[in-house]
């Protein structure tokens, strides 16, 4: 007998087989490609912001005076006029000699004290009489001494601003400053704020300053415009 000759087999799927064949392999390629699109996903915010300028500052909240004089603590001591308190903070410098060079504070007293010379007066004197005293004294140790003194912080004079104003502080009076002159260091006025009677207190005195007629140039408020002192409280209600 001849053997029968086998007949090579064939796989023959039917169609519910096939699809979900074809199911499977769907769902294989998702899980190969899902991660890359998940990233691509991440990235698409990143890219339209990059896109985008950002918004401009808001400028509802600007203060209405905006011209702001320089802080009266920066202005420069004048030496010739200015006259030293308690707990001013001075710098003295002797040329070539660091030994004596160094910040001072002035005493409750109104001393100071500097080696080889020991104590000295400062307070109610001016920096350019303190040089020539301090120069005096050292000429006794080395020979025509070159001495500066000048003051880096005057904490012994001083006024404040309060009330509806747009920065309410202490500032020290260093030069010659007005009533009108401190309301613009503080920024000028909030809304609503009593224009018409600025009270400046100075001790048990209450003094009046209209701000709204000084504008107009009207006499009566422009001598009401003093120089301030040591002490005096502007308050704006």
């Amino acid at each position: 007998m001849v053997p029968a000759r086998r007949c090579p087999m064939i796989k023959v799927y039917n169609r519910k087989h096939l699809w979900a064949t074809l199911e499977e392999a769907y769902m294989a390629t998702a899980k190969k490609i899902s991660p890359f699109v998940l990233i691509g996903l991440t990235c698409i915010p990143a890219w339209g912001q990059a896109g985008k300028q950002a918004p401009p500052n808001s400028v509802s909240d600007a203060p209405r005076v905006t011209t702001v004089a320089a802080d009266a603590a920066a202005q420069p001591v004048d030496p010739k006029t200015y006259l030293i308190g308690p707990e001013d903070i001075l710098h003295i410098e002797v040329f070539h000699d660091d030994y004596t060079t160094r910040f001072v504070n002035v005493r409750p007293d109104g001393k100071i004290t500097l080696p080889l010379i020991g104590d000295l007066q400062a307070a109610d004197i001016t920096p350019e009489r303190l040089t020539a005293q301090v120069k005096e004294a050292l000429s006794q140790f080395e020979n025509n001494p070159e001495v500066t003194i000048s003051v880096a912080a005057v904490n012994s004079k001083s006024f404040s601003v309060t009330g509806k104003v747009n920065r309410s502080g202490k500032w020290s009076l260093v030069t010659p400053t007005r009533v009108y002159d401190a309301i613009v260091l503080a920024g000028g006025f909030q809304d609503f704020a009593n224009e018409k009677n600025i009270q400046i207190v100075r001790g048990t005195q209450r003094l009046t300053f209209n701000y709204k007629d000084y504008v107009k140039g009207k006499k009566e408020a422009v001598d009401q415009n003093i120089l301030l002192q040591n002490g005096d409280a502007v308050v704006v209600k």
